[in-house]
């Protein structure tokens, strides 16, 4: 306590309110997030790792009761990481279900037009738009039991009934065909037959593959987890250091 020229008691220093129910609490607030009092401190790294998770959102907003991944939202930390000389890798990690073709391919073709070394890697699921997101890294990888569903591109709501609308849907089927194809080691013919195969999905045409099966009909570069995605990236990393590092040693 102090007083000023007035002789008013001042407080010195200001006290915090008292609060019952742990709000503010940096320790409640973890527990109640994450279930533990400590969480692993985040150290300098060289890798961005940007995750793909729930149903891609594109130009519609979903239900607030959806798990979506917007892609207004990836496009800036694409940009963000390439323009910024500390990252020297990408981990892109995927468990999706699909949907928004365009926002997915945009996405797609954002992951593959970076300079920077990046590895993919699909956790549970890289279902429908969620394939050309996984092939468009420079190397890709899918956990023993994750899945890949491959169907035809379909529309949903409104529909005019005229020819130019499934000429436009042929067109759209065809980018992602083009797509997958050109960034993986599976063939037009390969993909096309799995994604109109009839008899495999309950409700709908097109294939799943699991795992193994992915990287045998040469969707998915090999199967593995997050230490395999890591270990790959950071080899492509001193790959590229060495690839720029100048010629004849050091120089003063």
């Amino acid at each position: 306590m102090s007083r000023n020229e007035y002789g008013t008691t001042l407080q010195s220093e200001q006290q915090p309110a008292a609060d019952p129910g742990g709000k503010g609490n940096p320790v409640v607030d973890t527990i109640q997030q994450l279930g533990q009092t400590m969480t692993p401190a985040q150290p300098e790294t060289n890798i961005y790792c940007m995750t793909i998770i729930g149903q891609v959102e594109g130009h519609l907003v979903l239900p607030p009761q959806n798990k979506t991944t917007k892609y207004e939202h990836l496009i800036p930390q694409l940009v963000a990481a390439e323009q910024n000389p500390k990252i020297e890798g990408i981990l892109i990690v995927l468990n999706t279900v699909g949907g928004d073709v365009e926002a997915g391919l945009a996405i797609a073709e954002m992951i593959s037009s970076l300079s920077k070394p990046t590895v993919t890697l699909v956790l549970g699921g890289g279902h429908s738009i969620g394939v050309p997101i996984a092939v468009a890294g420079n190397y890709s990888l899918i956990a023993e039991t994750a899945t890949m569903t491959i169907h035809p591109i379909r529309l949903n709501g409104l529909i005019i009934g005229v020819p130019q609308t499934f000429e436009y849907l042929d067109k759209m089927q065809e980018r992602v065909v083009r797509f997958v194809t050109a960034h993986s080691r599976i063939t037009e013919q390969k993909f096309k037959e799995l994604m109109f195969k009839t008899g495999e999905l309950t409700r709908d045409i097109g294939t799943t593959v699991i795992g193994a099966d992915a990287v045998e009909i040469g969707l998915i570069d090999a199967v593995g987890g997050v230490g395999d995605a890591l270990k790959e990236l950071n080899r492509r990393i001193e790959e590229r250091r060495a690839a720029s590092a100048p010629a004849g040693g050091i120089v003063s």
